[in-house]
């Protein structure tokens, strides 16, 4: 893949969803100096078509921060802009395309992105945005056109994942409940994301792999260790032990966690021992026994 230097740096989490993005993007976007995003790649749909609000409360279009964004990168949001990137994602930005990331469009896609983070960069003073997109074609994409991009590749138990997913959780932005899939689908999604992200790092994009619950177990420590390998602050004045004091975040598609503000108590999330039957855990742990080794979670699957 080849490289070219950009004046702002992105740090793109990927992974399943379900498996601890929003949160750590919240942790990283208060350290100075950075500016979290959301997941961009639904910005064009649900924010500019759809006007989602902003992780601020405000409805997206009128979000000084994306209005600001909006100007600087594009001259304004339009629907024809969004309308034209997302047409373009569906040609280029495909999971199916991994590894050969190639189509004539790639550079438009990519550029359109780069015009993003660059004006996201300016509007925050910040020297690095975080894009917590999760899907791994999109930081092929990235990584394809040359865009500075460090990956941080975000891992959690497949069978906690797969209790996630079959929760019922209602979207803040209109009440709809959130997708909801079956273990054995989750377990699908879990590998093929898990194994393509695996498969960025051995083409020689850069790709620390952080496991959730390595970084609930000691946030400090965790975050210290990943901020100093992306080149960020390793001073956490917003961490107190297990609790963080969460600030606004101009997020604009994710997790609900996103509009949280205040103090926030980090803990694992192990309910899915109880709460996924034996049954189902055992089929996802048969599902994924690859990975889930190599990720170390071996545990017994009772």
């Amino acid at each position: 893949m080849t490289h070219r230097s950009t004046t702002t740096r992105v740090i793109y989490l990927g992974g399943l969803g379900r498996s601890g993005t929003t949160l750590l993007e919240r942790l990283l976007g208060e350290i100075p100096g950075v500016a979290p995003l959301g997941e961009v790649v639904h910005l064009w749909a649900r924010g500019v078509l759809a006007g989602e609000p902003c992780g601020c409360g405000a409805p997206f279009p009128a979000c000084p921060f994306w209005r600001e964004v909006g100007d600087t990168a594009f001259g304004g949001w339009t629907p024809a802009l969004a309308e034209r990137v997302l047409a373009l994602r569906h040609r280029v930005d495909r999971t199916r395309r991994i590894p050969h990331i190639t189509h004539p469009d790639l550079a438009e896609y990519t550029a359109t992105y780069q015009r993003l983070y660059d004006a996201a960069a300016v509007t925050a003073g910040a020297t690095a945005v975080i894009d917590s997109g999760k899907h791994a074609s999109l930081a092929f994409c990235l990584a394809a056109a040359g865009v500075d991009v460090h990956v941080v590749h975000v891992v959690r138990d497949p069978r906690a994942v797969a209790h996630s997913w079959r929760k019922t959780v209602e979207r803040p932005e209109d009440g709809r409940p959130m997708t909801r899939w079956g273990p054995a689908r989750t377990a699908a999604h879990w590998t093929a994301q898990n194994l393509a992200l695996d498969l960025l790092a051995a083409r020689g994009v850069q790709v620390t792999r952080l496991r959730y619950e390595d970084l609930l177990a000691d946030p400090a420590a965790a975050l210290a260790t990943l901020a100093d390998t992306l080149g960020l602050a390793t001073a956490l004045p917003f961490l107190t032990g297990t609790t963080a004091r969460l600030t606004t975040a101009h997020t604009a598609s994710g997790n609900p966690m996103r509009f949280t503000v205040g103090p926030v108590h980090l803990r694992r999330d192990d309910s899915w021992r109880s709460g996924l039957s034996r049954h189902h855990r055992r089929l996802v742990a048969a599902l994924t026994w690859p990975l889930r080794l190599r990720y170390g979670y071996g545990e017994a699957m009772a």
